[in-house]
């Protein structure tokens, strides 16, 4: 099998194969890598407060490092901006939230941020937010997948927290991310009731599905070796085949190239015809 194994087709097959198998181990080490959660990429520390223009810049998303952060920031709410979104719940009982463009002070280029002032049971009794200046407290959270709005939903009211979709009807710039309020400072004298939302469970450290995946580059880097040894070996297998047929082959004309001489009568054969002569070649 060695000597098959040797020869040039199978060894550019086995380069080929090696080829393959460093890919896959590339690709099962990666695979690993990140099925375990890097602890610095987990806050640490979600609920103390920190102002948010610390942390966070607009026009770009938000990282593990910063959604769930207990933000603090200063402005105003932008007049005539309130919309309520809708499927809010508060202690199992369906609602809205009502939610305003907030200008935060120390921004950029004095973008606004959608801030949740509170909850309603009706759409139509959230009330206008405060004016003036006002010093907010909350939750800071990513932007939600904008969704269909039934046919009959009422003017003022979208079916998720959008920031998108937000951009587009305020017509201001804004962050990519939105703040639950929870200083009560966004209430003012509406009926509104306070939203809490609480921070999200920390990731699992072990993520099982990469892991699986990497045991799978894994098995298929095994395989590439395995397929260039079956291969040899069918080879090296059909050349012992070949060469056991041959010899049979060799063996039977041989021995009907005696018969024949055996029965011709001593004289009839030159001396040449003494000895059969070695059988023709393909």
């Amino acid at each position: 099998m060695l000597h098959t194994a040797r020869q040039p087709k199978w060894i550019a097959m086995l380069v080929l194969a090696l080829v393959l198998s460093t890919v896959f181990v590339v690709l099962s080490a990666w695979q690993f890598d990140q099925s375990t959660t890097d602890e610095d990429q987990i806050p640490q520390h979600t609920e103390e407060p920190v102002a948010l223009t610390e942390i966070y810049e607009p026009a770009r998303g938000i990282t593990m490092h910063e959604a769930d952060r207990i933000v603090e920031l200063r402005g105003e709410f932008v007049a005539d901006t309130q919309v309520m979104v809708a499927d809010r719940l508060q202690d199992d009982v369906p609602g809205y939230w009502a939610v305003a463009a907030f200008r935060v002070d120390g921004a950029p280029d004095g973008e606004v941020i959608p801030v949740v002032r509170g909850w309603s049971e009706d759409y139509d009794d959230a009330g206008e937010p405060p004016a003036g200046e006002l010093d907010l407290q909350g939750r800071l959270l990513p932007t939600e997948a904008p969704g269909p709005a039934p046919r009959d939903q009422p003017v003022g009211v979208l079916p998720s927290l959008s920031v998108a979709e937000l951009i587009n009807l305020w017509e201001e710039d804004s962050y990519s991310g939105f703040v639950v309020d929870f200083s009560g400072a966004a209430l003012g004298d509406s009926g509104l009731e306070p939203v809490w939302v609480d921070p999200q469970p920390e990731p699992d450290e072990i993520n099982w599905l990469n892991l699986f995946y990497g045991l799978e580059w894994f098995v298929f880097a095994g395989f590439a070796f395995y397929l260039w040894w079956r291969l040899v070996k069918d080879a090296h297998l059909k050349e012992l085949e070949e060469q056991r047929l041959d010899r049979e082959w060799e063996e039977q004309w041989r021995r009907e190239q005696l018969a024949k001489l055996q029965s011709q009568p001593d004289g009839d054969h030159s001396e040449t015809d003494d000895e059969p002569k070695d059988p023709p070649r393909d």
